[in-house]
């Protein structure tokens, strides 16, 4: 099982992580961050199988995966 950790203070709402991602477990949550942006948040931790595309696409490097 992967774990993804999403710094909410980088993230700046874009929504390619949300594409990216094979089984949709990313979304641009409600609240709204420091910065005025609404950031991606992981609907599901334990259905992530770990592929990274989240993170790899990421313009602003705040996804990290840990496998």
């Amino acid at each position: 099982m992967a774990l993804i950790k999403i710094d909410e203070l980088r993230c700046k709402g874009c929504g390619i992580c949300t594409i990216a991602c094979p089984h949709k477990l990313l979304l641009l949550s409600d609240k709204i961050n420091h910065q005025g942006y609404t950031p991606a948040q992981i609907t599901s931790q334990d259905k992530c199988i770990g592929c990274a595309l989240c993170a790899e696409m990421c313009p602003d490097v705040a996804i990290v995966v840990f496998k």
